[in-house]
């Protein structure tokens, strides 16, 4: 069983996303070609019949069971944590008795789960929501930047989310680290006004930046920056950019590794739409 707000197993958080139930049903209909199909879709239609409530009966022949497996995965869709603790425990005891069959692993599961905006993610034994964790919105048009720079931009956006949807926390925050990185170099050579930015890399960058803008907004949030992109990149630390200590290096949980993506990601926003103010002036 997954771990979850038990409350959910009672009163439903709301229906699994569209399409869920169809690509599910599609990759229990390729583990049944692996050996006695009927076998395999009745041994599926216990565990969806039982996230809704009902019981499953052995039905008549291979054709009415994925009739009735169907049925079933329906009305567990009623309930979306349920019905993917469904899908997942009917896998893990259908590999435990045969472990000679391919099945989808997690990381397949959640690409289903993420293609089709389900809200949630498996991080095992934990079903995770991520509707209170949104990615936080980055700009698509700051208008400074060229097309070329905003399709690097919106890829790396992308991947990272890929990569946490995908239970990769480690690289997500990684892909997410080196597109600030990436971003703070648009301020190569820009005229802030009080002098020009000369540095090349993110901490230089950051400190021409700050010293052209003491004591005003840009300064404290290139702090913070400077704070965060110190922590992540320190061994001791995140150890993402430089490694981690393995004596005391700590794994970035999935909770952890949303916080530090949208933390950039904010950063990163923010930063564009001051390259856009800095650049017009």
């Amino acid at each position: 069983m997954l771990k979850f707000n038990g409350a959910w197993r009672f009163d439903s958080p709301g229906r699994i996303a569209d399409g869920v139930v169809s690509e599910c049903s599609r990759l229990i209909g390729k583990i049944a070609t692996q050996g006695n199909r009927q076998e395999i879709l009745e041994h599926f239609k216990t565990y969806f019949a039982d996230a809704a409530g009902t019981t499953s009966s052995w039905s008549s022949d291979a054709g009415w069971a994925e009739t009735d497996l169907d049925r079933h995965m329906r009305n567990a869709g009623a309930n979306a944590p349920l019905f993917i603790e469904a899908f997942y425990d009917a896998c893990e005891a259908l590999q435990r008795s045969h472990p000679d069959y391919a099945f989808p692993d997690v990381s397949m599961t959640n690409r289903v789960l993420s293609h089709h905006n389900a809200g949630y993610q498996i991080h095992p034994p934990h079903l995770i929501s991520q509707n209170p964790q949104e990615a936080i919105e980055v700009t698509h048009e700051p208008l400074s930047l060229d097309q070329q720079a905003q399709e690097i931009i919106q890829q790396s956006l992308k991947q990272s989310e890929q990569l946490l949807s995908e239970g990769r926390e480690r690289q997500a925050v990684q892909e997410i680290l080196w597109l600030l990185e990436t971003v703070s170099t648009a301020f190569q050579g820009l005229d802030t006004g009080n002098g020009t930015v000369q540095g090349k890399y993110f901490n230089k960058i950051a400190d021409d930046l700050r010293r052209h803008h003491k004591g005003k907004i840009l300064d404290q949030v290139l702090a913070w920056v400077t704070t965060l992109h110190g922590y992540l990149s320190s061994p001791t630390g995140g150890g993402i950019r430089h490694g981690a200590d393995l004596k005391t290096g700590v794994v970035i949980q999935p909770n952890e590794a949303r916080l530090f993506c949208n933390l950039i990601r904010s950063y990163i926003s923010f930063l564009m739409a001051e390259h856009a103010r800095l650049s017009k002036t």
